[in-house]
């Protein structure tokens, strides 16, 4: 297979360089553009692409860009693009691995995006917790800077662009792109009301687009060597390739860019070694934390967005996580609603009460004072809790996801919380502490 994304990365990791990411095609992209591309051409070019955002939510970008208001239909003043690097999504890792092993990556797609809307005004907004690949992103645009790769007049081409980088307070929340743009503000990081989109007024009131760090990364292959070519990485329908991620009780945990389209037992089997000895396989969410769980029989379906959607569950970031037959699925979800009850913004009465509500119920359950009516409330919350429309945002509807799966899939791991008082697999759980204690 091809690589794209991870073509500057090898096994040491080590960041790319100006000098060693233009060696290897970097800037190109950006030099094509500029020189013989408009921004419309750049639009059309992203569309026929068929990208679509990795962020999770699988919008396709070149659509996304469509609707910033170009030329006349534009008031004068600023435009901004926004890099979400904000990775907070539960057995996410993919975006960290990219910005630290290959910043100038992204800063090329992030040029490039601007040019293609007319942005002169860029903001990498990331984590805070991501030390390294903070540090490197302002190294390499240190770079870009004194070799006019950024600010007045890129490469002489009339066109300019301020680039900086963002250290987030780190709130899931921000993971909306709306109520990233409210953080950015200096507001506190709630969800806005939509129309208007921020296409039209976003950050400041202005037109921003808000992209993904590895949808972003994209940008400069896709303008470099064309739609055509992008569409022919995919197995499917989907096009490109895709980080996947692989996390649980596996014997190689970790990243891989593969085709999009590539087979779930792929990823287990062959780049993820397969499950550590003794151990069956359960179920997974197949892309996050906020993802319902598939179970064995999905293996062998395509990783691509409307496979997973049909199989009852969504692709999200595409990264893994792994359930276990010797991992508590109660435990499992009570630690996920946990985050989620911890990440409420609070706007909104069913996430801000719903969720700890949730949690405790779930807590009772673990702890062995779980009652039969415990399984209908849980019934009543995923209904109401899940419902999109019922929250201001997402953010609950996807923590409600595992759980409904979960009560589907795994029910009697709650019945039996339940009939015997105790979690059963706590002589399990006592096992692994007695083993990591000792040192076995």
């Amino acid at each position: 297979m091809e690589k794209v994304l991870t073509r500057n990365i090898g096994p040491e990791q080590t960041p790319t360089d100006l000098k060693a990411y233009e060696a290897n095609g970097g800037y190109q992209g950006l030099r094509k553009a500029l020189s013989d591309l408009s921004p419309k051409d750049c639009q059309a070019v992203i569309s026929d692409s068929n990208l679509r955002g990795r962020g999770g939510a699988g919008f396709p970008t070149g659509m996304k860009w469509s609707f910033v208001p170009m030329g006349d239909s534009c008031t004068p003043g600023h435009k901004y693009l926004v890099c979400n690097a904000d990775e907070m999504e539960p057995g996410a890792f993919k975006d960290r691995l990219l910005m630290e092993c290959d910043p100038h990556q992204l800063i090329e797609g992030m040029i490039l995006a601007a040019y293609t809307i007319g942005a002169d005004l860029s903001y990498i907004f990331i984590r805070g917790e991501y030390v390294v690949a903070i540090e490197r992103l302002r190294g390499a645009l240190a770079e870009c800077y004194a070799s006019g790769l950024l600010g007045e007049n890129i490469l002489g081409s009339g066109f300019s662009l301020e680039m900086n980088v963002h250290p987030s307070a780190g709130r899931y929340i921000c993971g909306e792109e709306t109520a990233l743009i409210n953080a950015l503000e200096g507001k506190r990081a709630i969800p806005r009301a939509k129309p208007p989109f921020p296409q039209v007024s976003g950050l400041w009131g202005r037109p921003t687009i808000v992209n993904n760090v590895e949808t972003l990364c994209n940008i400069p292959h896709i303008i470099d060597r064309g739609a055509d070519w992008y569409k022919t990485l995919g197995l499917g329908e989907d096009a490109g390739t895709k980080m996947f991620g692989v996390s649980g009780r596996v014997n190689n945990p970790g990243c891989w860019e593969l085709p999009m389209g590539t087979p779930i037992r792929d990823l287990l089997e062959v780049h993820a070694g397969g499950m550590q000895e003794g151990l069956q396989l359960r179920g997974f969410l197949p892309g996050g934390g906020s993802t319902d769980f598939l179970l064995p029989e999905h293996l062998d379906l395509a990783m691509d967005y409307n496979v997973i959607g049909k199989a009852g569950s969504r692709m999200g970031t595409g990264t893994l996580i792994i359930l276990d037959d010797q991992t508590c699925p109660v435990g499992m979800v009570l630690n996920l609603i946990r985050f989620f009850a911890h990440e409420s913004c609070g706007f909104c009465t069913p996430c801000r009460e719903g969720l700890p509500w949730t949690r405790q119920v779930l807590q009772d359950i673990e702890d062995g004072r779980g009652q039969l009516e415990d399984l209908e409330t849980l019934a009543y919350q995923v209904k109401y809790i899940g419902a999109m429309g019922n929250t201001h945002c997402a953010l609950a509807p996807g923590a409600m996801e595992p759980l409904q799966s979960a009560l589907k899939y795994f029910r009697d791991d709650f019945d039996r919380h339940i009939s015997g008082g105790c979690c059963p697999y706590e002589s399990h759980k006592a096992h692994q502490h007695q083993q990591i204690g000792t040192g076995a």
